[in-house]
């Protein structure tokens, strides 16, 4: 691929970034979830350049070669939604859409509810409304033993032990188990091995779980700004029906939080959507994005 490898400082940090496409094409920012880096939307990034749009993924803060800013505070979602504003301000663009997954989706929704102004279309890859999210871990016990990892990495030093533990072999494990057989070949494995080796990264991913944790006890979350919950830019979900960890009856109750959205399922995609159904899931990015 024909990719520019460009660092850029943002809300008080650098994060390295992945650009392709035309310099003036419309700008489409894709935000990787845990634990991927930029690498894990690699199947999409060519083919939207080609589409014409100007493609920005970033390693999101704590991740691979981003900066890793110490404390659990720095990882706040406000903040991140914050780094994601910040990179419209760097790149010079009033206006971007932006697509997320698995953590990277939580910022997109995060980024909608705080700067609706700042975003054209918003693309959600299997992850709720963060309203949705805390309600049904709430009232759920199924969802919330579905998310026991969530309570696990709030431990110190215990989980960063244990998964970094023989080359992180639970990493490792964590991503084959919860996708299909081909969702993870060994060269990606090795990509994202070389990535969570960077000094402090393991650390730092961790650090959204537990600041996200922290601002729930605290009630944080129901900020002023997001005390509405609904979403006002145009929405398009896209949701693996085959996720371990989340399930797909949060996808509804997200999308009737938005003011214009549409939802596709894909019944054989596992929580790794567009690794499993690339080629349909590039479609969909492209065909919403694309100025009508």
């Amino acid at each position: 691929m024909n990719l520019e490898h460009i660092t850029l400082t943002t809300n008080d940090i650098r994060l390295h970034t992945v650009q392709a496409g035309p310099p003036e094409g419309r700008l489409l920012i894709l935000l990787h979830g845990f634990p991927e880096f930029w690498y894990g939307w690699r199947k999409q990034i060519q083919p939207l350049a080609e589409a014409g749009f100007r493609v920005v993924a970033p390693d999101q803060r704590g991740y691979n070669l981003s900066d890793k800013p110490q404390g659990i505070a720095a990882y706040r979602v406000e903040t991140l939604a914050a780094d994601v504003i910040g990179l419209l301000d760097a790149l010079g663009r009033r206006t971007a859409c932006l697509a997320g997954h698995d953590w990277g989706a939580a910022v997109a929704w995060e980024t909608a509810l705080r700067y609706p102004e700042r975003l054209e279309k918003l693309a959600i890859l299997n992850v709720p409304h963060p309203a949705v999210m805390a309600q049904t871990l709430l009232h759920s016990p199924r969802q919330m033993l579905k998310s026991w990892y969530i309570f696990f990495f709030q431990l110190p030093r215990l989980p960063e032990a244990l998964l970094g533990a023989r080359r992180f072999a639970l990493l490792r494990q964590m991503l084959l188990a919860s996708g299909k057989p081909n969702s993870f070949d060994p060269q990606d494995l090795q990509a994202y091995l070389n990535a969570w080796s960077q000094p402090g990264a393991l650390t730092a991913m961790l650090n959204w779980y537990r600041a996200a944790f922290r601002s729930a006890l605290r009630g944080s979350w129901r900020t002023p700004q997001t005390a509405s919950w609904r979403v006002t830019t145009p929405t398009r979900m896209l949701w693996g029906v085959r996720d371990v960890a989340l399930s797909r009856s949060m996808a509804q109750p997200s999308l009737d939080l938005c003011e214009q959205g549409e939802l596709t399922f894909f019944e054989n995609a596992t929580h790794w959507v567009q690794h499993d159904e690339a080629e349909a899931v590039t479609a969909a990015l492209i065909e919403f994005f694309s100025p009508a």
